[in-house]
């Protein structure tokens, strides 16, 4: 027997809304992992219900590796993220061959500036710049929190 088609709305029985969210959570984290094997892709899953309690699901071992995967993805390639979320990579190959230059360039500069540094201050760059990338990184994480949570009120006044 065939599902009658329900109306899309918010449902007002707590209860049954608490159920039908429920059901629909494993669903949801069923389909993440049936395309995390059958294509062999890397899946990281968020849903926060409207108590705001997390659920997550991740075909790696992690889900910090799967979001600093995503973090540094965001900080190497800023503009092949979507509105809606989708990645691509559509660098021309005249973008590829300036990045590359300038790749390029950097290295031998910082190869040429570096060569003259003691080791005290190659020990204070390092610092340096692992306090910039942690910087970057929770900025990255501060942003995909306000992301979230203007999706969260998108979705609750959608309901």
């Amino acid at each position: 027997m065939a599902q009658k088609k329900i109306e899309i709305k918010r449902i007002a029985n707590s209860s049954a809304r608490q159920l039908t969210f429920s059901k629909r959570r494993r669903g949801l984290f069923k389909k993440a992992r049936e395309l995390s094997i059958l294509c062999e892709a890397d899946v990281a899953l968020l849903v926060f219900s409207s108590t705001g309690k997390l659920y997550e699901y991740s075909s790696s071992s992690s889900m910090k590796e799967m979001l600093n995967k995503y973090m540094d993805k965001c900080i190497l390639y800023p503009n092949t993220i979507q509105n809606d979320g989708q990645r691509t990579l559509e660098l021309k190959s005249e973008d590829l061959k300036g990045v590359k230059q300038q790749c390029q360039d950097s290295t031998q500069n910082a190869r040429e500036d570096l060569t003259a540094l003691s080791l005290k201050d190659s020990q204070q760059l390092e610092e340096q710049l692992e306090i910039r990338l942690d910087h970057i990184r929770s900025q990255k994480v501060e942003q995909l929190a306000k992301e979230i949570n203007e999706l969260q009120e998108k979705v609750d006044l959608a309901s």
